[in-house]
This record gives C-alpha cells, structure tokens and sequence, in this order.
C-alpha cells in the first residue's frame, strides 16, 4: 500500500498535512496546494475562490424536493445509437475476422494506449490534481486523450469535479441512484438537472488551475480539428495505407468500434463501479471495487477506495490490478510526473475499520506506521 516511488506527498489522517518526500531535481515545491480534502478534488486557490465554491447560497433540499422532468436530446440520442449499432457491425467483423488482423490489433493497441491520457491524464492529473506533470508528459497525455474523443479536457474534469463533491445527489451529473442506464449514457442525452448546470457554473470559478494549463487552454481551443484529425481521419487512414484495409471497414472499425468501446469503458466507471462490488472503505456510498471495470478501464475500477480518497495518485492500494499507476511511477522515475500524492496506509486502515463492510484484506505496509 506504500507508494511506489519517493516523490510522494503523502497525506496523514485527516489530511490537514502533508509530509513531502525527496522529489526529482529542479523540482520545486508549491505553495498552491494547501491541503488533501477527503470527497472535494477542487482544492482552494484563495479566500475569494472558497466564497465562490461555498454551498452556503446552495440549498440541495431544494433541488432535490423539485419536479424535474427531463427531454430528450435528439442529436445527442441520434448520435450515440448511430456508434452503437455501427459497433455491433464492427465487432460482427472482427469476430468472423472480415477485417485484417493488424486493424484489430491497430484498435484495440490504440483503446488501451489512449486510455492513458483517460486515467492519467484529464482524470488523476488535471481533475484530482493527484500529482503533477512536466510540460512534455502533459502534452502527451492530451494527444493521448483527444485520439479517444471525450470531448476536450476543461470540459471533461469540470464535469467530473461536480461529480464528486456532489455525488449521488441531483446535482451529480451521472447520479447513479437514477438508474444504471442514467449513469452509462443516459446523462449524455437527456437534459441535465437544474442543479447539475447550477453547480457546473459554480465550479467553473474554481476550476481556474485548469485554464491556467496552457496545454488544456491549446486542446479545448482546437479541439475540434484536433478531434476530426486524431479521432477520425488518422484512425481511418492509417489500415487504409499502411496494410491496404478496405476504407468501409477502416471507418467501422477503426473508427467508429473503437471510438465506440473507449466511450464504453469509461461509461463503465459510472455505471457498473457505482453499483456491483464491494465497499472495503466506505459502505455507505455507492461506489464499489469493481475488478472486471479495472480490467477494462486501466484500474479505474477501485471506486470505493477512489471516492475515499480522490486525491490520491494511485486510485487504489498498491497491489491491485493498475496499470495506470504503473504508467505514472514510470514517469516519475524520469522525473516528468512528481508531487505525487498518497494516502498512508494508517489512514487507509483506520477509515476502513471505521466505515468499510469488512471485506478489506490487505494487510498494512511494514513501510508505514499505523495509529
């Protein structure tokens, strides 16, 4: 459960202070970040950003208690069943290999290898600030998450700020209590709840780390073409030129199945992590340790421990099934990922003994005192 390299912030209980390990260097410390909140990934930059971000002048009851109905986004709708049933196409040629073998290959090398700037990239460094990044790895990972085409990278983490200081409750974009359907897709085709866009307004005044990054101020201001050229005319001219693939079949497969399914899997962090696993950490919210969804999303499937502890790098203890952990520690260890945060593994112990449903069986780190 200790983390894997020394550059660690490494956050005690309560998370009032954090103790800095060596870190690579040239590396600097900074003073931007005060402290490691439990459930808020959108840390306070000043006393006028934590006026703007307090909940004193939102009233949750209110929305909750009101009558909401929500429409139908036909383009949205249009859309997602288009890639839907184009994918069940695509996979029917995959599966009685109508496409050439390296086409396969190609898109499921390039779901796993995106999927990095995903995890590691729009999720634990630029929503959670889990740990940070030098210019060169953060431009990798944005050309990484744009080939997946999940919108641009402010967008993306601003949306997924409100989901976690407001989760399960109308204000979370996905709230997984209005059905798994709502979690995995629906969300993006139905209207949004008047206190999802009330609070995504609220957010975006104290989401200005994000637009302070250079590299998300570049990719959300060309995302469009970055997206036609990333997500759809590479992925489609590349079987077609460099292995002769048929051009129908480079657009429903490498394309459309692949852009498909990398949607799919990050929808399954929202649905099916939110609902079937166990809850070694906190049993009284939803999120779950969800083996098969880290198998699939690159770890991201230790939902429990992630919605415990938000700010940590790893997203889960050390010895689970993670790759994109791996991914970051190897970063760190050329000194382009630093500042790298983790909860101890007394902190880990103690909020599950006095919160989880028992099934935790890691035993603590001998590198790390309990309390």
């Amino acid at each position: 459960m200790a983390p894997a390299q020394q550059n660690v912030e490494v956050c005690d209980e309560g998370g009032a202070q954090i103790n800095m390990r060596p870190k690579p260097n040239g590396i600097k410390d900074s003073s931007d970040i005060k402290l490691c909140e439990n459930n808020n990934p959108v840390l306070q930059e000043d006393s006028a950003s934590e006026k703007f971000n307090s909940d004193k002048d939102f009233d949750i009851s209110k929305y909750e208690a009101m009558e909401f109905s929500a429409r139908i986004r036909w383009p949205d709708l249009i859309v997602q069943l288009f890639l839907h049933v184009v994918t069940m196409y695509g996979l029917l040629l995959i599966c009685t290999n109508s496409v050439k073998f390296y086409t396969t290959l190609f898109v499921f090398a390039t779901i796993y290898t995106s999927g990095f700037g995903v995890t590691a990239g729009v999720h634990r460094l630029w929503s959670h600030r889990a740990y940070k990044a030098q210019t060169p790895l953060r431009v990798l990972l944005a050309f990484l998450f744009t080939i997946t085409g999940q919108r641009d990278i402010y967008t993306w983490a601003l949306d997924h700020r409100v989901h976690h200081k407001y989760s399960e409750t109308v204000a979370d974009p996905h709230d997984v209590r209005r059905g798994f359907w709502f979690a995995h897709v629906g969300w993006l085709v139905l209207t949004p709840h008047p206190a999802v866009e009330n609070r995504r307004a609220a957010l975006r005044r104290t989401s200005l780390d994000l637009l302070a990054d250079p590299v998300v101020r570049i990719q959300k201001r060309f995302f469009i073409p970055l997206f036609a050229l990333l997500n759809v005319i590479l992925p489609i001219w590349i079987p077609v030129y460099c292995w002769d693939e048929s051009l129908i079949n480079s657009f429903v497969v490498s394309f459309v199945t692949r852009f498909t399914l990398n949607l799919n899997i990050a929808f399954s962090v929202n649905s099916f992590a939110h609902l079937w696993g166990n809850r070694p950490y906190d049993r009284f919210i939803k999120p779950s340790e969800n083996k098969l969804v880290s198998i699939a999303a690159l770890g991201e499937g230790w939902h429990n421990y992630h919605h415990v502890f938000p700010w940590d790098y790893r997203t889960s203890e050390l010895g689970r099934f993670n790759i994109s952990t791996n991914f970051i520690d190897a970063f760190a260890k050329i000194g382009w990922a630093y500042d790298l945060k983790a909860a101890t593994s007394s902190m880990i112990i103690n909020r599950a003994l006095r919160s989880g449903d028992g099934t935790l069986e890691e035993e603590p780190d001998p590198n790390f005192k309990t309390t």
